[in-house]
């Protein structure tokens, strides 16, 4: 179980409920984006579980400029130094295939670094083209919902790709995966590593609260997702018991 962590305080929720790894990031509610150095330095510091950070400069599609890949590149730069276990990352053309020249520099500056590609490839226009050409890369794992806009919802897919990778590179499905349905999704695609947040809604203990005005776009911004380790509990007994 990977844990997709918005935060240093969910990566130790997710350590607490039995995860292996944790996607770390930012700006869940964009997909994600890069942490801090200050959470990374200290995510090394107090977790034992293998910590990935998500190399995305932004939220949006991953069609990036050359100052932006040159920003994914000081990021890993940045992970490197503080001894992360790997990186995710994943960059497009505007066609819709995968950068293979791009991701290939990030996946060699990584090294030893081990890197996983993220749902960038659930964007692609080939799938299965786009399988090949990350197995061809070197990446360690895809994380996908079969393209679809849940793991559930792609779960034939996902079973297909599955099948189609052979073992040459981890499928790893993610997207919406929740104790309800995960029994469903193992049987289905017979997956054998998963991907989820395992989130819950903080209400904030702030008083006073201004009503004029807000200071972003979030529709309550007096409640926060965190990692909910009981639930990540929860899902590794699920998955073990079905697999």
């Amino acid at each position: 179980m990977e844990v997709c962590a918005n935060s240093l305080t969910s990566a130790l929720a997710a350590q607490e409920g039995g995860a292996v790894r944790v996607e770390f990031c930012d700006n869940l509610p964009e997909g994600g984006t890069t942490p801090s150095y200050g959470q990374i330095k200290l995510a090394k510091e107090l977790l034992h579980i293998l910590v990935y950070p998500i190399i995305r400069p932004r939220g949006g599609d991953f069609l990036y400029s050359d100052l932006e890949f040159r920003i994914m590149k000081e990021d890993i730069k940045m992970c490197k130094s503080l001894n992360c276990d790997g990186v995710v990352i994943g960059i497009l053309h505007a066609n819709g295939s995968i950068d293979k020249e791009r991701c290939a520099a990030l996946i060699e500056l990584a090294r030893p670094m081990k890197v996983t590609f993220h749902r960038a490839f659930d964007m692609c226009n080939d799938l299965e083209k786009a399988l090949e050409e990350l197995i061809e890369l070197g990446c360690e794992r895809v994380l996908t919902s079969g393209a679809a806009a849940s793991a559930l919802q792609g779960a034939e897919r996902l079973k297909a790709l599955i099948t189609q990778a052979a073992g040459r590179i981890s499928i790893m499905p993610g997207a919406g995966i929740k104790t309800e349905n995960i029994a469903e999704i193992i049987r289905i695609t017979g997956a054998t590593e998963f991907h989820a947040s395992a989130k819950h809604a903080v209400k904030s203990d702030m008083q006073f609260r201004n009503p004029g005005l807000s200071m972003g776009t979030s529709a309550d911004e007096f409640s926060y997702d965190l990692t909910d380790a009981a639930t990540v509990k929860s899902l590794i007994e699920l998955a073990n018991s079905n697999s």
